[in-house]
């Protein structure tokens, strides 16, 4: 992806070295089910998460040093952040609505959120309460190792797929979605969750539509982004840590889904034909 020498977002909050801090347990309802639900994109465990809510504190009152790589990678994350911005700003005014722009939070360890702390362990998420992407930049290493995903595009589709929650968020999808835990069995629930995951897969394709009419797109930076999309399936996921698959436990869709719907996105390039809720999916 080029993006070298480019302009990043001015809102990127680096608390790298702060630690987690104090958090209160019973971060609960609603909010909570939200955060446990999403920190598990690309393998989270959202076991780690709960066993974070209780009270802790974790600060650290020493200066924070960031290698050469981190510091190429928070400014690369910020750059990716600003092109999901005037994008998103755009396709929004041309459906009539307004953009409000998310937060990006540079994290190291463990991280404090309006839905709770969170160890690095979860991946990256976003949390809804207080619209805020949170990442911890030692992720990237994971992409390409556990993963098996490398690329710099690889990492902006992770990106991408938090945007796209926020973009959920924005719309009303997530306030659709998540009361639902409450009437349906927890496999009925998980198959709204798939699509909810899927639809964020496409919003991060139409993201990489418009970046490829930006003309910052790479060869082979498709590739790298579809090879994350299915590096996080549900599937391999499943197969990679117990050699079976339980599709009724699936929460993100299967690798083959997860391309797709990126890639549908991608084709179209606009808001219209991600609803997953409606049409069938691959």
């Amino acid at each position: 992806m080029k993006w070298q020498g480019r302009k990043g977002s001015s809102n990127v909050e680096d608390r790298r070295g702060k630690g987690g801090g104090k958090a209160i347990a019973g971060v609960g309802g609603g909010l909570g089910l939200i955060i446990v639900l999403i920190v598990t994109l690309l393998g989270g465990n959202p076991e780690d998460l709960i066993g974070n809510l209780g009270v802790t504190d974790q600060s650290n009152s020493a200066p924070y040093v960031e290698t050469a790589q981190e510091k190429e990678l928070a400014e690369f994350v910020s750059v990716v952040l600003a092109d999901t911005e005037t994008v998103w700003t755009e396709i929004f005014q041309e459906n009539g609505l307004q953009y409000t722009e998310p937060t990006l939070v540079l994290y190291t360890d463990s991280v404090n959120s309006a839905c709770g702390t969170a160890g690095a362990s979860v991946g990256p998420f976003y949390c809804p309460g207080d619209q805020k992407l949170y990442i911890d930049l030692s992720f990237y290493q994971e992409l390409q190792d556990k993963f098996h995903a490398p690329g710099d595009f690889a990492m902006a589709y992770v990106i991408a797929h938090e945007v796209g929650h926020h973009v959920q968020t924005l719309l009303g999808t997530s306030d659709q979605v998540m009361p639902l835990r409450q009437r349906l069995s927890e496999e009925e629930f998980n198959k709204y969750l798939v699509r909810f995951e899927l639809q964020a897969d496409y919003y991060s394709g139409v993201w990489a539509k418009h970046a490829a009419g930006m003309d910052l797109l790479e060869e082979g930076d498709l590739d790298e982004a579809l090879t994350a999309a299915s590096a996080v399936g549900d599937d391999t996921l499943q197969k990679q840590a117990m050699g079976y698959v339980v599709p009724e436990s699936f929460t993100h869709g299967t690798s083959e889904q997860r391309k797709a719907w990126f890639y549908k996105g991608y084709e179209n390039g606009t808001i219209q034909g991600g609803d997953t809720f409606k049409i069938k999916t691959p």
